[in-house]
């Protein structure tokens, strides 16, 4: 049996999220899962490092499936790279050792989330960024980032939907950068609840807004409450950036 590794870049603009679902055909890992089966001739199930929600991207999604086949590296990358929908792009693939897990082993994600700041917004963009034409205070919203680093309970920061049985999660750090007009937030983490990325980068745009004071965030976090916090951002702007592993023993 052997553990194939693969680094997926998407758009996900048109598909329903990453993981399949019964009702549609249109997710991510539904139409790699397809491609995959047909190509090595057998059943394939691949196993994503975290779901993606409707709409979307990634720049380094991971995932493993394991396979009976014999089939050349080189050759299956060649055929997906032929055969997937051209939003979906295998940039790498690899044979790992057999215990590698995608989700299992990794230790941190890190998300990118970019706001398109400008007064007038760029139309070849407005699938990949949210636009926002009133300018943000960043140095506010890099104050109120301080709060979020460490060891929380974020329950104020999971959509109703969340099924995890824990709310504690590390934030490792979050980085705001802006040039041009174009603003991108990174945070990185050991791992995040349903909507958590997307309910702190709302926070974070209505503290840039003024309409959240900076120092607040401590008292969100400490309420527990999900109504206390942000508006959920919008899904375009959201990438999974990427996932680091530890090494397999």
């Amino acid at each position: 049996m052997r553990n194939i590794k693969i680094t997926i870049k998407y758009d996900g603009s048109k598909y329903k999220g990453w993981q399949r679902l019964k009702t549609t055909d249109s997710t991510i890992q539904a139409k790699i899962e397809a491609v995959v089966s047909k190509m090595l001739d057998e059943k394939i199930e691949i196993i994503g490092s975290g779901r993606t929600d409707a709409g979307v991207h990634a720049i380094a999604q991971i995932a493993n499936f394991k396979t009976n086949s014999q089939m050349n590296i080189s050759k299956m990358h060649e055929y997906l790279y032929n055969y997937l929908p051209q939003d979906i792009v295998i940039s790498n693939i690899e044979e790992v050792d057999v215990r590698f897990h995608s989700r299992y082993n990794a230790v941190s994600k890190t998300y990118l989330y970019k706001v398109d700041n400008n007064k007038i917004h760029d139309p070849f963009l407005r699938k990949y960024t949210t636009h926002i034409p009133d300018k943000l205070n960043i140095d506010n919203m890099k104050r109120a980032c301080k709060h979020l680093i460490g060891e929380h309970d974020f329950s104020s920061f999971k959509s109703s939907k969340s099924k995890k049985k824990s709310s504690i999660r590390t934030i490792n750090y979050i980085d705001i950068e802006i040039e041009n007009g174009f603003i991108d937030i990174k945070i990185n983490g050991n791992g995040f609840l349903h909507n958590m990325v997307r309910i702190i980068v709302g926070t974070l745009i209505d503290i840039g807004h003024g309409q959240i004071n900076p120092d607040y965030i401590k008292d969100i976090l400490e309420s527990k409450d999900r109504s206390l916090a942000g508006s959920t951002a919008y899904s375009q702007g959201l990438y999974l950036y990427k996932v680091n592993y530890k090494e397999v023993m």
